[in-house]
């Protein structure tokens, strides 16, 4: 049973990272470079571009960055390697420096990204420069998440497969 968990938190892990982290990348081929909404866009809930911004899922990349810290933090754990990792200890430094990253990276989403994110969506109360205002805040958010995605994903690798720099 402790293997059949063990198994299930490493796929979990490896899913859910591939979820969020894939989310910003595929942000970032789509949309390259930032395009400021524009007034009527956000005026006008029936826009094309508002609507492809409502239908957007929002919810899977949200909960799959607490799934994916949840479950790399419990595999630590159950492996007695947490207060190394945290500490960045010996050969479990660099996890623990991608664990921090990865942190960072969950509390950005959850902190900044959305609150700004439903204002720009109209799922809370804001003025229209508000919402403008926002969706910027937003697309920053996610370029940082994306740009962290690299060496949090460098120091999993290297902490998995031994070897520091």
């Amino acid at each position: 049973m402790d293997m059949l968990l063990d198994l299930t938190l490493r796929w979990a892990h490896f899913i859910a990272g591939i979820i969020w982290v894939g989310h910003n990348y595929s942000s970032v081929v789509q949309r390259p470079s930032w395009q400021p909404l524009r007034a009527e866009e956000l005026s006008d809930d029936r826009s094309p571009r508002f609507q492809a911004l409502l239908n957007r899922e929002h919810g899977f990349f949200r909960w799959a960055s607490v799934v994916t810290w949840s479950a790399g933090l419990l595999m630590l754990w159950r492996q007695g390697w947490l207060s190394d990792a945290l500490a960045l200890q010996g050969s479990l430094a660099p996890i623990g420096v991608g664990m921090y990253i990865g942190t960072l990276m969950m509390l950005n989403v959850w902190l900044v990204l959305w609150p700004h994110q439903k204002k720009v969506l109209g799922l809370v109360p804001a003025s229209i420069d508000e919402r403008l205002r926002c969706s910027r805040i937003t697309h920053l958010s996610s370029r940082t998440n994306t740009m962290l995605s690299i060496p949090l994903l460098f120091f999993m690798a290297t902490g998995s497969h031994g070897g520091l720099l």
